[in-house]
């Protein structure tokens, strides 16, 4: 006889009975968590009582050498679940000036809440639901910092502050043998991004400038701005670029011969497309594929040159798109790539993924207080998003492409014979 699979319902009666202990739950839950928080701050003035011991000695014990004294307690502020809360903080004075006590000097620093306000704010916590975010604390707890403006004027203090962090820094450390550089519109505002890329194949962000690829001036900006803190343009470096003519003109400004340009083949391609009708597309884009596809430089420009002149008559603008620059997008191939780390470095779709980020950014936000706002926002989206960068696809084969960059600059007589002893 087969046993029976189907599980026993539970009785009326006892599903009713259940129900208060649901409640129970809840209410335990809320008391351990009002437990907890007690306890902490009871370990918290533990903690800051023997800071001061060790500073001045036990209390009412007579220490020859003492340098400093107790001078009671005052009210203060350390950080604590989101929220500043107020304690009362032992003090200690010597030679008239006040001792600072380390474990107060870690309790109350801000930059936990700061990191917190960020990441709630970029998954779409709103400044006025913020606090409902919390867990609940003691009533008789005196807390403060979790009101809409505060938790506004965190925000805005902490990526401002990111911003130009991230705008300045150094980039002297970083062996850099790849630039990637992309733009993203977000409303009427166009932002560029660039993205470097390392030796082993590790993605580092570099800058956020406010501006279209298509403007000149902007585009020589950012690159100047690389350059001043520590941008090598003295050696071959590959240039991954979205195919604006004016960002290609400041590459070569700022790079010279060093810059080995990679057109994006995916814009190449979307540019080809815009030019079309539905009904050729398809084939169009085959034959592109093709191409950008080919293991050597000859297959893929005979390929190009052939669909340019099959698209001469009906789409004269296609297929100028098609000619116009194509030995630039084909520059990867030249450079005898592994095939998966050549799909990697023929397009912008690395930045074009870091950008992506910023989409949500843009939906949590619902009215733009012009660029430095946005510049903010779309900078603090991507600071989240490096910290789970990986490494470039098909990084196993950088070696490669960093032999191929640096026999392109003994070539050119880019380094000096002591430098090119050192990179072979």
């Amino acid at each position: 006889m087969k046993k029976s699979r189907t599980l026993a319902r539970p009785a009326a009666g006892e599903s009713a009975r259940r129900l208060p202990l649901v409640d129970l739950l809840v209410d335990a839950r809320t008391e351990l968590f009002e437990l907890a928080v007690r306890s902490g701050l009871k370990v918290l003035e533990t903690m800051l009582e023997e800071d001061r011991t060790a500073i001045c000695g036990p209390r009412y014990a007579h220490v020859p050498d003492r340098q400093a004294s107790r001078a009671g307690t005052v009210r203060s502020e350390v950080v604590l679940g989101g929220r500043k809360v107020v304690v009362r903080r032992p003090r200690v004075r010597a030679e008239g000036r006040e001792v600072p006590l380390p474990t107060f000097h870690v309790m109350a620093d801000v930059d936990p809440l700061n990191r917190r306000v960020v990441e709630q704010m970029l998954v779409g916590v709103a400044t006025r639901r913020d606090a409902r975010s919390l867990e609940p604390v003691p009533p008789t707890m005196r807390s403060r910092g979790t009101s809409k403006s505060a938790v506004s004027r965190r925000f805005v203090a902490k990526t401002a502050a990111q911003l130009a962090a991230w705008q300045t820094a150094s980039l002297e450390a970083l062996d850099l043998v790849g630039l990637i550089i992309d733009g993203v519109h977000i409303g009427e505002h166009c932002l560029i991004v660039a993205l470097g890329i390392a030796a082993d194949g590790q993605k580092h962000a570099l800058g956020l400038w406010d501006g279209s690829t298509e403007n000149t001036r902007v585009c020589q900006d950012l690159l100047s701005n690389l350059q001043s803190r520590g941008l090598r343009t003295d050696r071959s470096l590959l240039v991954i670029l979205d195919g604006a003519k004016a960002l290609r003109k400041a590459v070569r400004a700022t790079f010279g011969e060093a810059a080995l340009v990679q057109r994006c083949q995916v814009h190449t391609t979307r540019n080809v497309l815009e030019y079309l009708s539905d009904r050729d597309r398809p084939w169009v884009q085959a034959i592109l594929r093709r191409a950008y596809q080919a293991t050597d430089v000859k297959t893929a420009q005979r390929l190009l040159l052939n669909l340019a002149r099959r698209l001469e008559t009906e789409y004269p603008s296609a297929a100028e798109s098609v000619r116009e620059g194509l030995d630039e997008t084909l520059t990867v191939l030249t450079l005898k790539l592994s095939p998966r780390l050549r799909r990697s470095l023929a397009t912008t779709n690395a930045a074009e993924r870091l950008i992506s980020r910023t989409r949500s950014v843009k939906r949590n936000v619902k009215r733009w207080r012009g660029g430095q706002m946005m510049l903010r926002w779309v900078a603090a989206g991507i600071l989240e998003a490096v910290k789970g960068f990986r490494r470039l696809k098909g990084y196993a084969d950088m070696p490669t492409l960093v032999n191929a960059l640096r026999a392109r600059d003994r070539q050119l007589a880019l380094v000096t014979p002591d430098e090119g002893r050192q990179v072979a």
